[in-house]
């Protein structure tokens, strides 16, 4: 990566030492100039600044890096991130190491790590009419088609490249990117990815019929989950915006145009040297 000059900062405000944090960063690495620090609640408004930035820092978790790389990734920026949060799987520093290894990252030799994303467009048909579309909208962790607030499962067919599946009586849908692999999907049993794979994850959740096994496919499969029966559903996109859908709509998933981008100085092998530890497992040793 070429030498950065302009950073962005965008903590999350609702940790209270997290803007303590960012302004500790930014004064101490005298960053002045254009650069800047934003919460993440305010993110709408930093589109304008991302062409004149060249890194973005965020304090907080995984769920910060999210919402951050919604406006980094359309401008190409890579994201260091400060894990201020728990597991931390996207995340690259500790609190605690922050301030003293950050400058590294300003002076070009660190690498690029490219991760895959998803992007879904949502086919309304249910409103009259011709179908509206919807999108796309892109994620860096998953794409969920569930129930509502109704403890009542769901009925999603599952088409792969135009073949059809199966058709799911479950509470939901997941379609993971290999980075989302460690979560939602992680929680109910899917299979773990190496995080630079381009391969996808759909993974049924509580299924009552149809397939109940995760299935790990190329990346270049399109996937749609139509909606059927008689209950309203939730699409949710990286578990930031979720949008209504009634029997009859589909959502149409293959992978997205962008990536998303962070800037790396731990080894590629970092991902399985701390994977246990991060879920929370200790590495066991004969004798302690």
């Amino acid at each position: 990566m070429k030498t950065a000059k302009t950073a962005g900062i965008i903590y999350n405000a609702r940790i209270p030492e997290a803007l303590d944090l960012s302004t500790a960063i930014f004064d101490g690495l005298a960053l002045g100039g254009r650069s800047w620090v934003s919460s993440a609640e305010d993110m709408d408004k930093l589109v304008p600044r991302m062409a004149d930035t060249d890194l973005v820092i965020t304090v907080g978790g995984d769920g910060t890096i999210l919402r951050a790389i919604r406006v980094t990734a359309p401008c190409e920026v890579p994201v260091v991130g400060i894990n201020m949060g728990r597991l931390g799987f996207m995340t690259e520093l500790s609190v605690q190491e922050a301030l003293e290894k950050l400058p590294l990252y300003f002076n070009g030799a660190c690498r690029v790590e490219e991760r895959g994303m998803l992007q879904a467009r949502l086919v309304n048909a249910s409103a009259g009419g011709s179908a509206r579309v919807d999108g796309p909208y892109h994620a860096v962790n998953d794409v969920v088609l569930a129930r509502g607030a109704a403890s009542r499962v769901v009925t999603i067919r599952a088409t792969i490249d135009g073949a059809e599946l199966t058709t799911f009586r479950a509470d939901g849908v997941i379609l993971a990117t290999a980075t989302g692999s460690t979560g939602y999907n992680l929680s109910v049993g899917g299979p773990i990815l190496d995080p630079l794979s381009d391969c996808l994850v759909l993974k049924p959740v509580a299924a009552h019929v149809g397939l109940a096994a995760g299935l790990v496919l190329q990346s270049g499969s399109k996937v749609q989950l139509s909606l059927g029966g008689d209950q309203q559903a939730i699409l949710s996109v990286d578990g930031h915006v979720d949008y209504p859908m009634s029997p009859g709509d589909r959502v149409e998933v293959e992978q997205s145009p962008l990536k998303a981008r962070f800037l790396r100085a731990n080894p590629p092998n970092d991902f399985y040297a701390t994977l246990t530890r991060r879920l929370g497992f200790g590495v066991s040793r004969r004798g302690q």
